[in-house]
């Protein structure tokens, strides 16, 4: 795997065996390190990214930043992604760019990520902090949402729009991403994770319910596992005052 290492030139990258690259970016310093697992059509600039990055740079704290394929900079189209291709990248990301023990923060579905990252790297996670964390999300959010001719329209034609809070450009859903997360869920069981988990969530998050962040705690088998639900906040979480709880959470874990 090839990678480049000047960040005057922009994001470094990391070639996949495959040839498909990984944009990322990276800052050397202490353990536990910090990744930072981004969600569903977001990209590494987004504020919640560049936020805690400044933060684990005060710290003097190992920090990782990177896009999956189709999203950002990495090459791929987001259409071809899967559940199960992110997750591949980012655990791609984690074995080679990250030493020691890390704590992942994983923003909605990067909070799906994030659980798939930890079940098969426990030994090196410290941490979890989860933000609007959204295991499932195709099934439950998505697939079971759907009108029975939307689902009739998804069948026939392997792809459907749905319009976005976030962008001009609507959500394109395609058969094969929900087919895929089905092999990915975890809600439906316990989850055997027990290193500490803090989970952030709004009340008045219209993307994925506060109650998936409820349902997550019961499913993990760890004792330390706390849920704080924020009022009047969105799905978002990157006000300031978000990004002060944002810190204070993950330097908790990081321990002072």
């Amino acid at each position: 795997m090839a990678e480049s290492h000047d960040p005057a030139e922009g994001p470094n990258i990391l070639t996949r065996p495959d040839g498909a690259t990984i944009a990322y970016r990276r800052m050397e310093g202490r353990a536990p390190g910090v990744v930072f697992l981004g969600g569903f059509r977001s990209d590494m600039t987004g504020t919640k990214a560049v936020a805690l990055e400044d933060y684990c740079r005060r710290r003097g704290q190992a920090f990782l930043r990177f896009d999956y394929r189709g999203h950002g900079v990495s090459s791929g189209r987001f259409e071809d992604g899967t559940i199960g291709a992110w997750a591949d990248d980012a655990l791609l990301c984690f074995d080679r760019l990250t030493q020691g023990p890390q704590v992942l923060v994983g923003s909605s579905m990067g909070g799906w990520i994030m659980l798939l990252v930890a079940r098969a790297r426990l030994a090196r996670i410290h941490g979890l902090v989860g933000i609007a964390a959204a295991p499932d999300f195709t099934e439950d959010l998505v697939w079971d949402a759907f009108m029975p001719e939307e689902r009739a329209r998804l069948l026939r034609d392997g792809v459907i729009e749905q319009p976005s809070d976030y962008s001009a450009e609507p959500h394109r859903i395609t058969l094969g991403l929900i087919e895929e997360g089905r092999r990915h869920l975890l809600l439906r069981a316990p989850i055997p994770i027990d290193c500490s988990v803090r989970l952030l969530h709004g009340i008045d998050d219209a993307d994925v319910p506060w109650e998936t962040s409820v349902r997550l705690a019961r499913q993990l088998t760890g004792p330390d596992v706390t849920v704080t639900l924020v009022k009047g906040g969105d799905h978002r979480l990157s006000g300031e005052s978000d990004l002060v709880r944002l810190r204070a959470t993950v330097e908790e874990l990081l321990g002072r």
